[in-house]
């Protein structure tokens, strides 16, 4: 076996500065913004946004290329702590999930999840097929850009919404396990069809891998139940009944990071897995102060470091082109409004009160990391140029920072039902979350 040379010591030195950088950064703001009545995560993103080459790329390059040296091993160490974050908040979201009181609802999460699937789907496939180049680059095919800016237009992204939820407390009221359910649905199928189209992309039109994809997730989700769900149940409750204070912690973690290795391993985004095998740990017996140490790590570190170095890719000086902002502003009200409208309308054919229905509609429109995910593998398939990216990043960051605020204010004065506060008390309460609840008021 060869020995693979430790990490250098100039590269660990840069990794150390990024992550105490982007983590103070991100609680300073956070907590700003918790103090002017909004959500610790539109901090945590606008942090990343100052560090990055948006200004401080601008006003001191020196400087941002010292503190974020673009090397891709470099970069690529800080994903993959951030990846860690992300995916460990997407398990602890599904673990908060009632499945059971869900059971009632599954018309309800289907109607949503479709509506707002569908027409922010066809809303950027009509325009993907008008816009012209230099969005639209010259050697790309049509139907397949079009497609492309479809999918990307259509997905939601479950961890602004898991944290926004958390934030504003309302993951155990019935809306915030509807935005939730619809949101994981909407994940789901927007990677397969990104799939589909990816593959298109690459192959000239054969679409074997997507098959693979989606073969892949229909097997991952037939062993999830059948297999992984008695094992977890019995691994949880095993690792609650030792008298090792940590195993509940460390087992929870580890079987959230193998929901993520399954679905990664297939084709299928790893934020997935963790939200499967998180709902599976959620209807397991383990008592939910188990999972405290765990929150209080993910809520209190890891996510702020995720959410900050998101804001690191994004670059919004190429928006000083009046043409690229004019396309930018169609593509970004094209992409809230078919969203709104599909929960909207898949919210009323549930039955929900209007203020409800535009809870729904708000909560649906968050896209954050995962719009940027998309619009980076945009770029490296040579569908989108850098025109489009751009565009796609702003729909990120606009619809990320408006969906919190606006949930709030759409959610004010509503009262809790005798379910939703039963749900409420089986929430795991951490040290942490009630901090950021105390933050933006709650």
């Amino acid at each position: 076996m060869t020995l693979v040379p430790p990490l250098p010591g100039e590269d660990l030195l840069a990794l150390l500065v990024q992550v105490a950088t982007l983590l103070g950064a991100a609680r300073l703001l956070g907590g700003l913004a918790g103090r002017v009545g909004l959500p610790a995560i539109v901090g945590e993103l606008t942090a990343g946004i100052l560090l990055g080459p948006s200004v401080l790329g601008q006003l001191a390059p020196e400087v941002s290329h010292w503190l974020f040296p673009p090397r891709p091993e470099q970069q690529h160490l800080l994903d993959a702590v951030a990846q860690i974050g992300v995916l460990l908040l997407v398990g602890l979201a599904g673990t908060q999930v009632d499945l059971e009181g869900m059971r009632g609802r599954v018309a309800g999460v289907a109607k949503i999840g479709v509506l707002a699937l569908v027409l922010p789907l066809g809303l950027g496939v009509g325009i993907g097929l008008l816009i012209p180049a230099p969005v639209r680059p010259e050697g790309a095919d049509t139907m397949v850009f079009a497609l492309f800016l479809g999918v990307a237009l259509s997905v939601t992204a479950i961890p602004v919404i898991a944290k926004t939820l958390l934030e504003l407390g309302l993951i155990h009221r019935d809306i915030g396990q509807l935005v939730l359910a619809a949101g994981a649905v909407d994940d789901a199928v927007g990677w397969l069809l990104l799939a589909v189209v990816s593959a298109f992309a690459i192959n000239g039109g054969t679409s074997a891998a997507a098959y693979v994809a989606v073969g892949g997730l229909a097997i991952f989700l037939a062993l999830a139940i059948v297999v992984a769900r008695p094992l977890i149940r019995h691994l949880m409750r095993r690792a609650s009944a030792t008298e090792d204070a940590t195993a509940p912690t460390a087992t929870a973690a580890i079987i959230l990071l193998t929901g993520a290795v399954a679905t990664q391993s297939i084709g299928v985004e790893a934020v997935l897995g963790t939200f499967v095998f998180g709902l599976l740990i959620g209807s397991s017996t383990a008592p939910p102060a188990a999972l405290r140490p765990l929150h209080t790590t993910v809520l209190g570190v890891l996510a702020p470091i995720y959410f900050a170095s998101a804001g690191l890719r994004i670059n919004l000086s190429a928006l000083a082109n009046p043409a690229l902002l004019a396309v930018a502003s169609l593509i970004l009200a094209a992409a809230i409004a078919g969203k709104f409208a599909g929960g909207y309308l898949g919210a009323g054919f549930s039955g929900l009160p209007h203020r409800e229905r535009i809870a729904v509609g708000i909560g649906m429109n968050a896209r954050g990391i995962v719009e940027v995910v998309i619009a980076t593998m945009g770029l490296r398939l040579g569908i989108l140029g850098s025109e489009a990216y751009t565009i796609l990043v702003l729909v990120a960051v606009v619809t990320s920072l408006m969906a919190p605020p606006l949930l709030r204010w759409a959610m004010s004065g509503s009262t809790e039902t005798r379910e939703e506060r039963e749900r409420g008390r089986r929430v795991v309460a951490t040290d942490a979350q009630s901090a950021l609840d105390r933050g933006v008021g709650e």
